[in-house]
């Protein structure tokens, strides 16, 4: 096609000018270049991306010699849903980059590489989408890999930033290690490294082993647990602007693997499916319980998107198990709330991280129990988190219920089954979903009254205040989207059901008529619960104007006779969800820094008191393994010890070595 060849090298070669001119330009235009170059990259992409929703398939074929053969790139409908949710995610993310790092006075050395780097990010996104060549595909995630992981380390002079960055890229490097197991694999049985080869060697053999290798590739970059431990780390550590991209867009590329593998299967779908419902589930709760407790509120997101990771799993499991039971409306609901769900965490998620990010830039401290009452002096950013937060708990009028709803009817569509085993596990699921709503509610309850509720924990050295308006009107532009998902549902459905009818191509799946009535359904219940809020605030407004000409007395609120209160009295994020911590102790490590009152000690001296609480995956399982590893390897420091005749002794012996081995025939 004369359009996407025209198109991508024009994208490519815009883009090479881009990189080149952010060093030449002055130093308040760089941002401005970069924006310039994602929207042009953006449009270009999502037209194409809008071409094959609308219409077919986009092919195009590169040469890559005998070896490799050639390289497709292809765009299918599958590829165009999450190059259109990469391209939306990092526009908002470069227009709200360029106003948060405007607060931060870097060398222009550090800012060309940052958007650079921000350019390619982008790029190698909408590449992985496009590539249907496993070498190539490779390359276009290492470069998506190595690209972010130098985004996260921005704040290089700080030595967390730099351990976070450095766990990141050797969990991104383990995860291409078993992505290259799987498409080597796939070579060795067809000859062929284009994804097509999955689909032959399905056909002839056992499925389980190789997806399950994939999953293992594909999860790590998802946050599937145990592989999720990169995640907190690395979100907290990131820039806003780059954390909203990561969670919104570059953990759903595992998700994007996982959906592309699983659409070459041909057998084992149900046993494949419970496999990964229950690693959802699993994945969900664990990720909402860590997320209610910690008080670091990036990281507390970051565990909120390996929560909603587990929900999209969920629905994926349940598309494989509606494949396997041969049932149409399970396999539409499962995958095509999985798909909407994609959108809607990409939209809420990156809401949520830019007005983190907000506060974070007018407080210097993501430690919520340091903060209180900033909806007093940052009352946009507060309304913009608490939308994020409604939305992420599955509320209704806001998207997150929407494509929440769907799995949930999936769930029951799946109670029809005659499997005792499957049903069994559909209701544990189907609990599990229901717990992780309801912590998610308790989660952002306590976050938001925490920062912006009550008043000041501890005095700023500066009073925050609102931020600039070019880091505000990116989450306006999300907040349409999301709304857009609530209100007009179909809009979003109709594609999601066009990507469904032909993602598996070897069977016969026709279009249940029953899922796009669930679109009339659930526009419905947005506008009735749109119209109760518009109740409630028409209740208030006319309160406010029949007191207007009232008297107003303020007074503190009642502290039980206690004369003296003070804001240390307030409940903190601690307080609010140690309750909970207690409960599941077993699964939340809390470590504590607290010399105990002795028994002699009639007037007690002042003391600290502080807790924190560690990842389980992390410190019982990973960290062990990594000490035994290091435990294993210290005993071969003898070889590099720093000595020149070592070194030439080393030399020596593999000379003698060779010709010996040559000598007796045994290597040529």
């Amino acid at each position: 096609m004369f359009g996407l060849d025209f198109l991508l090298n024009i994208s490519s070669f815009l883009t090479i000018i881009a990189i080149i001119s952010i060093f030449f330009i002055p130093y308040r235009y760089k941002a401005h270049l970069a924006a310039s170059a994602v929207l042009f990259n953006a449009f270009a992409t999502s037209f194409l991306a809008l071409h094959v929703l609308t219409g077919n398939n986009l092919d195009f074929l590169v040469s890559a010699g005998s070896f490799f053969g050639n390289i497709s790139i292809h765009i299918d409908d599958l590829s165009a849903w999450f190059i259109l949710i990469i391209n939306f995610s990092s526009i908002t993310g470069v227009f709200y980059g360029a106003g948060y790092l405007k607060a931060y006075k870097d060398s222009s050395a550090r800012l060309n590489l940052h958007w650079i780097l921000f350019i390619l990010f982008q790029l190698s996104m909408v590449w992985v989408c496009m590539l249907q060549h496993g070498f190539a595909f490779l390359v276009a995630w290492e470069v998506m890999s190595l690209s972010s992981m130098l985004l996260v380390i921005y704040d290089h002079n700080n030595p967390k930033t730099i351990r976070a960055g450095i766990n990141y890229l050797v969990q991104m490097h383990i995860s291409v290690a078993f992505l290259s197991v799987g498409f080597i694999w796939i070579y060795f049985q067809t000859s062929s490294f284009n994804f097509q080869g999955i689909e032959t060697f399905s056909n002839s053999t056992n499925n389980i082993l190789l997806f399950l290798i994939f999953f293992v590739g594909f999860g790590i970059k998802a946050g599937f647990i145990p592989l999720h431990t990169w995640l907190p780390h690395a979100h907290p550590a990131a820039p806003s602007h780059v954390s909203g991209v990561m969670s919104g867009v570059i953990v759903k590329l595992g998700i994007y693997g996982i959906f592309r593998v699983a659409s070459f299967l041909g057998s084992d779908f149900i046993l494949l499916g419970e496999i990964v419902l229950t690693i959802s589930i699993i994945t969900g709760i664990y990720g909402i319980l860590n997320a209610a407790v910690h008080r670091d509120f990036k990281r507390m997101l970051a565990y909120c998107t390996i929560e909603n990771i587990g929900i999209i799993g969920i629905g994926i499991g349940l598309g494989m198990i509606g494949i396997g039971n041969g049932s149409s409306l399970l396999y539409y609901l499962g995958f095509g709330g999985a798909l909407l769900h994609v959108l809607n965490h990409s939209l809420f998620k990156s809401l949520l991280f830019y007005s983190a990010g907000s506060v974070y830039q007018q407080t210097h401290t993501r430690d919520m129990d340091k903060l209180g009452g900033l909806i007093k002096s940052m009352p946009q950013t507060a309304l913009l988190f608490l939308i994020g937060a409604i939305a992420i708990a599955g509320i209704p009028p806001f998207n997150g219920f929407i494509s929440e709803f769907i799995i949930y009817s999936g769930l029951v569509e799946g109670l029809k089954s005659n499997n005792l085993d499957q049903i069994s596990l559909i209701v544990l699921t189907l609990a599990g979903i229901s717990m992780i709503g309801g912590i998610s509610i308790l989660t952002f309850t306590k976050t938001f009254g925490t920062i912006f509720l009550g008043s000041a924990r501890e005095k700023m050295h500066h009073k925050p205040q609102e931020v600039s308006y070019l880091m505000l009107i990116p989450q306006y532009f999300i907040i349409a989207a999301m709304l857009s998902v609530s209100f007009v549902p179909l809009f979003y459905i109709k594609p999601i059901s066009k990507i469904l009818h032909g993602l598996f191509s070897h069977f016969e799946i026709s279009e249940p008529s029953a899922f796009l009535s669930y679109s009339e359904n659930l526009s419905k219940i947005s506008i009735y619960s749109t119209l109760f809020i518009g109740i409630i605030v028409l209740v208030w407004t006319i309160r406010l104007y029949v007191v207007r000409n009232k008297s107003k007395k303020m007074e503190p609120t009642w502290g039980c006779s206690y004369t003296a209160p003070n804001t240390r009295m307030q409940y903190t994020g601690k307080s609010f969800s140690k309750p909970l911590g207690k409960i599941f102790s077993f699964l939340l490590i809390e470590r504590k820094q607290f010399h105990e009152i002795d028994n002699g000690e009639i007037f007690p001296v002042s003391r600290k008191y502080a807790t924190f609480y560690h990842d389980f995956f992390e410190t019982r399982i990973i960290d062990r393994i990594t000490q035994r590893i290091i435990y294993a390897v210290n005993y071969f420091k003898f070889i590099q010890n720093g000595r020149m005749q070592s070194y030439v002794l080393y030399g020596i012996v593999f000379i003698i070595a060779i010709f010996i081995l040559t000598f007796l025939d045994i290597i040529q």
